[in-house]
């Protein structure tokens, strides 16, 4: 059979199922294993679907966007290992960007002994950034009811105001081709024009955020430092083929 024909018999089958083994991909292709893996490599790197341990699953392209509060709750071990990641890399009198995000929050209290100047476009970072005694500058704009972070014209005008030193960036999703992604447009936007003003960018990603596509594009993979949790091997490897990743050891 060949390769585009095999194509189409999985996604057909995912399409059924909605979740597949390599068993069954092997089934209705009579390809091998190793044929049928690479087969899931190649269209995962397509953004046809979501690799997963033993096989495959469809892929959500999300326009919708969970609260800070239901964000907060999820992967928080995960997210505290990666925002140490990230404040290690900070240094002595650094100008930051932290983005709005429950990951970027955890690093804030890493931060306080480091005497740096943090601007946010994240409201729910105010609190920690004040009771840590972090120099901090809020980015105008219009706040987003389900986030708290601010964005729109305003946030982007401002943000052109500053250069920094390093730039800490959320995603809802990082993808080996299709690159890091968020719900909304504007907040897209504010994200890309930070990254645009640092020196160095890093998007801070949990393990549930790998291969997930949402509606807009925030970078190219190779734009940003990726920083996330241990992913196996070969996972490792094609992602280090586009880019610098840190991470975060359990």
């Amino acid at each position: 059979m060949l390769t585009t024909d095999r194509y189409v018999k999985i996604m057909q089958l995912l399409e059924e199922k909605q979740s597949i083994k390599i068993q069954d991909a092997m089934e209705v292709t009579k390809a091998s294993e190793s044929t049928i893996r690479r087969d899931l490599t190649d269209l995962e790197s397509q953004g046809k679907l979501v690799r997963i341990h033993g096989g495959a699953t469809v892929l959500e392209r999300k326009l919708q966007e969970c609260s800070v509060k239901e964000k907060s709750t999820k992967n928080l071990q995960e997210k505290i290992k990666i925002a140490q990641v990230a404040a290690n890399l900070v240094h002595e009198g650094d100008c930051l960007f932290l983005d709005a995000g429950t990951t970027t929050l955890q690093m804030i209290p890493y931060l306080k002994e480091k005497e740096v100047v943090v601007v946010t476009n994240g409201l729910s970072h105010v609190e920690a950034l004040m009771k840590n005694g972090i120099s901090t500058y809020l980015t105008g704009g219009y706040m987003k009811e389900k986030t708290g972070a601010l964005v729109g014209v305003q946030a982007v005008q401002s943000i052109h105001h500053y250069r920094f030193d390093k730039c800490f960036l959320g995603a809802n999703g990082f993808h080996v081709k299709l690159g890091y992604t968020t719900p909304d447009p504007e907040e897209a936007m504010v994200k890309k024009t930070a990254a645009n003003h640092a020196l160095q960018t890093y998007v801070l990603a949990d393990q549930s955020k790998k291969s997930k596509i949402s509606f807009a594009k925030v970078l190219d993979l190779q734009e940003a430092t990726l920083i996330t949790e241990e992913l196996p091997q070969d996972e490792i490897k094609r992602f280090t083929k586009e880019t610098t990743v840190k991470v975060a050891e359990q």
